[in-house]
């Protein structure tokens, strides 16, 4: 069976070494954050995701879920797991005190998220899907959601989901067909078939609260193909009336739950919904004013909607670390213990019939690559959140419109890079394994199942690429990329000394090389819009790769100021250390032939006609 211990002291070191959180006591919850506190509650979490969830994650693999006469039901030992989750409140670390929460930022949320997935993804989407719909709740509900049902779900008792793909419509939301009818009342009813609705349906509490995207028929009672009708809406499992009471069965059923790859312990439903009462959430939509054309919907609700989305974006990103970070530490486990062959320099345990995998350089690539996946998806992370932080605090204007900028920039970037670099650490590590890897005992191939998901959900990565290309380079006149390029730029220039070069140099040929394709594609995009869709990918991979080359010289310089001062645990720096060469020399030079590719435009990809497929 696997393991999984918290790495509680790199979050640390990220918080306090290289973000240097004391410094910013006056950002939102960042008062109390003193190093005795996030060393606590880290620890805690650390403990109980180890102890309770991760033995728990196998099993769930291989029992899965049940749907039986209508009924699903979890894994043994979820329902009690959730409970205890729910007690000791890691499910509200970051919720505002006023409902019921903790109050803590989101950069210590994150740490645990990540706690959580790392110890069992199956699991932790369940509480963390519920985080993402009270959430837009908070942020669009009616005055009586937040005060009856947002407590309820904050607390636990409910649950919440996130409804939006159909069986013939995933991302182009033009083509959905689930329809909102309005009633008297001001309620709606709401029908259609919503699939692969994580957590759609369990055992695990009494009601279930979906956030569902719909479509409101014209005055005719058609529904077009456009976004201008979609809008957003609130419908429980159990109704719900004002004063919070639960009452009736609503007009939601499952039809299935489906047979997947990988995170089988969590019951993604498909989900049946037949005339069910539902509460739109945001003002009354607005009449399109003349010439609008589909641009957009008139629901104010789906400003929530999007917010819900890119909350669940970066979860998922975090959801990608986490599954580097166990990953690479069973597969460290194994290459030290497991003996095969010896050391191409000559035998480095000479009283034994072999040496142990660690000798092999290649073995030690895969599992740097692993590490270094982790340790640098996990800074970038705490980066975002430093970043979230800002942009919400009393800073001035400009500090905070930065920090959003550079936040909403990085959004598509963290999940998709994150989760790619996951998927393969996961693959890495179970190399090492060799053949024990590929089947269930060592868990390993549970890893690359259940990481698989992760590049899918939430936009496939292809379309986060198209969101970073498409939308995000040029909003606003490129303002974000254009202060993303100089945040790195003046940290390069400030450093300079032989001590930092080895992370400095190979992060200024990345940049020079991200900035190039970045003009390449704002010149040949707009020619071609084919030149863009066919870089993007690439793109994105060279943009992550540059983004935490520069957190991880960051940490560099962080990790040689301890060593320099001697103080802390040596032997953490050294590694910090070795891992950021790794990606320099590694990873960064990826960016030369990812700039190739790029620049060969979309002609390669587009002259076969489509039958000769």
């Amino acid at each position: 069976m696997p393991s999984y211990k918290a790495p509680v002291a790199d979050f640390e070191f990220l918080m306090f070494d290289v973000l240097e959180l004391e410094k910013h006591t006056d950002l939102p919850g960042y008062a109390d954050l003193d190093r005795a506190t996030v060393h606590d509650v880290l620890e805690g979490a650390g403990k109980f995701m180890s102890e309770i969830l991760q033995p728990l994650n196998q099993s769930g693999d291989e029992e899965g879920c049940h749907f039986e006469n209508g009924v699903v039901r979890t894994p043994k030992g979820f329902k009690e797991a959730y409970q205890a989750y729910c007690e000791a409140g890691w499910n509200r670390l970051g919720v505002p005190e006023q409902f019921g929460g903790a109050g803590l930022p989101i950069i210590l949320t994150f740490a645990v998220a990540e706690m959580g997935s790392s110890s069992n993804q199956a699991f932790a989407m369940y509480p963390g899907l519920t985080s993402a719909a009270y959430s837009a709740l908070i942020a669009t509900g009616a005055p009586w959601m937040r005060e009856h049902i947002v407590p309820k779900m904050v607390g636990g008792e409910w649950t919440g989901t996130m409804c939006l793909t159909e069986p013939h419509c995933g991302t182009d939301l033009r083509l959905m067909k689930t329809k909102a009818v309005e009633q008297p009342d001001g309620t709606y009813r709401v029908s259609g078939t919503k699939i692969f609705i994580s957590g759609g349906d369990h055992d695990l509490t009494k009601n279930i609260i979906h956030m569902v995207i719909a479509k409101i028929p014209d005055e005719n009672g058609k529904i077009h193909d456009d976004l201008s009708t979609v809008n957003f809406f609130m419908v429980p499992k159990f109704l719900v009336s004002e004063d919070g009471k639960m009452g009736a069965r609503n007009g939601v059923s499952t039809g299935s739950i489906e047979k997947k790859m990988g995170i089988k312990a969590n019951a993604t439903a498909v989900l049946n919904f037949d005339e069910a009462v539902a509460w739109r959430l945001g003002p009354k939509p607005q009449p399109k004013a003349a010439g609008a054309g589909e641009k957009g919907s008139s629901s104010a609700g789906m400003k929530g909607m999007f917010g819900m989305m890119n909350a669940a974006r970066l979860g998922v990103g975090v959801q990608g670390v986490a599954v580097s970070e166990v990953a690479y530490q069973n597969a460290a486990i194994y290459a030290k213990e497991r003996l095969v062959g010896r050391a191409l320099t000559g035998p480095k345990n000479p009283s034994g019939p072999a040496d142990p995998l660690i000798v092999h350089p290649d073995v030690r690539r895969m599992l740097l690559f692993a590490r270094a996946a982790a340790e640098g998806g996990r800074s970038l992370a705490t980066w975002i959140s430093y970043l979230l932080g800002v942009a919400q605090s009393k800073r001035s204007d400009a500090e905070r419109q930065e920090a959003a900028d550079l936040a909403d920039l990085l959004t598509p970037v963290i999940k998709a890079f994150c989760t790619d670099m996951g998927f393969d650490a996961a693959n890495a590590a179970m190399q090492c394994f060799g053949g024990h890897g590929y089947i269930r005992d060592h868990g390993m191939e549970q890893f690359v199942r259940d990481a698989r998901i992760n590049q899918t959900y939430e936009g496939a990565n292809g379309v986060q690429a198209l969101d970073l290309v498409g939308r995000k380079l040029a909003r606003n006149g490129g303002r974000a990329p254009f202060a993303l390029f100089r945040v790195i730029n003046e940290f390069l220039s400030a450093e300079s000394g032989d001590a930092m070069k080895p992370y400095v140099e190979p992060l200024k040929a990345g940049l020079a090389r991200l900035q190039d394709a970045t003009m390449w594609l704002a010149q040949n995009g707009m020619k071609n819009p084919d030149n863009a869709g066919a870089g993007s990918v690439d793109y994105l991979r060279m943009f992550g790769i540059v983004v935490v080359g520069y957190l991880w010289a960051r940490q560099a310089k962080a990790a040689q100021a301890k060593l320099a001062a001697k103080s802390g645990n040596q032997a953490f720096y050294e590694s910090k250390l070795a891992t950021a060469r790794f990606w320099m020399e590694r990873l960064v030079p990826e960016t030369a032939g990812l700039s190739e590719r790029i620049k060969a435009g979309a002609e390669g990809l587009m002259t076969l006609d489509a039958a000769n497929f």
